[in-house]
């Protein structure tokens, strides 16, 4: 809850604020209802994000077992199984080389919104950034869409080998898996044309990396296409200075729990909706 604040007062305060924000029946290509976060909110935001939802107190990995050598997850009909390095959790820096929930989550909730039509992946380009064990990529691709898997140069091993195992047979879609460091000059195939979607999951940590990671989707993105970021709240002070930096260039949405897949929820967890100004 809110610090000083009851559990009805935080549930008050957080009725009001979310009553005073702007919601659009849709964003860029999500046909679904969207919080918009204002220039005036970030920090109120976060604040209710760690008041309300109360994540230090919720269960991490609830999804994932980072020590395994395999994550098993049923998706578009198949039975996926992703390839984890747990060992190199051990290098500093190192976090792709697993799973996170944040990945789970968005992976089974670009699956939803498919189903109930708030996306349409068929045909479409996609990028996925700090695409780590490539679970996401993975199930665009099988959604139908043409997907650009993208990690820095030492992780792409283990990332190929995922798609290389996954995606077999007939799928509706197709994978490529490049290098990509951010705030790097962008490869043209990425960018031209725009991609549909970019979409990220765990990218948001480290002011400098949020630098870099601002600077490739302005160059990355054009004006029809839609960036799904679902993060792990663990650093607020990181988050915010996200949102206050992505608000300059981008129209930033929320997409509540509630249009997330029901089985695939977590209090640890957001998603975002952004589109260029």
């Amino acid at each position: 809850m809110l610090p000083g604040c009851s559990a009805d007062e935080a549930e008050s305060v957080a009725d009001k604020f979310e009553e005073s924000k702007t919601v659009v029946d849709e964003l860029g290509l999500y046909k679904g209802k969207v919080k918009i976060v204002s220039n005036d909110d970030p920090a109120e935001e976060i604040m209710l994000l760690w008041g309300i939802q109360q994540p230090i107190y919720s269960k991490p990995n609830a999804f994932v077992r980072q020590s395994s050598l395999q994550l098993h997850l049923d998706a578009c009909g198949r039975s996926l199984s992703i390839l984890q390095s747990p060992s190199s959790l051990g290098v500093p820096g190192v976090t792709g080389s697993v799973m996170w929930d944040s990945g789970v989550v968005l992976g089974k909730f670009i699956e939803h919104a498919t189903e109930t039509g708030t996306l349409h992946f068929q045909g479409k380009k996609v990028v996925e950034l700090g695409a780590g064990c490539g679970l996401v990529g993975c199930i665009a691709a099988l959604l139908g869409a043409h997907v650009v898997l993208t990690d820095l140069p030492d992780r792409l091993r283990l990332l190929k080998k995922n798609v290389e195992d996954n995606l077999y047979g007939n799928v509706r879609g197709s994978a490529v898996v490049t290098e990509l460091t951010w705030g790097n000059n962008l490869d043209p195939d990425l960018c031209c044309p725009s991609p549909d979607y970019v979409l990220g999951s765990d990218v948001i940590y480290g002011e400098d990396a949020v630098v870099d990671l601002l600077e490739t989707l302005s160059d990355l993105c054009g004006a029809q296409t839609t960036v799904i970021l679902a993060g792990e709240l663990r650093n607020d002070a990181i988050l915010e200075y996200f949102l206050e930096a992505a608000i300059k260039d981008f129209v930033v949405g929320s997409i509540d729990q509630q249009q997330w897949h029901p089985d695939y929820r977590s209090q640890r967890v957001v998603i975002y909706i952004l589109v260029k100004k």
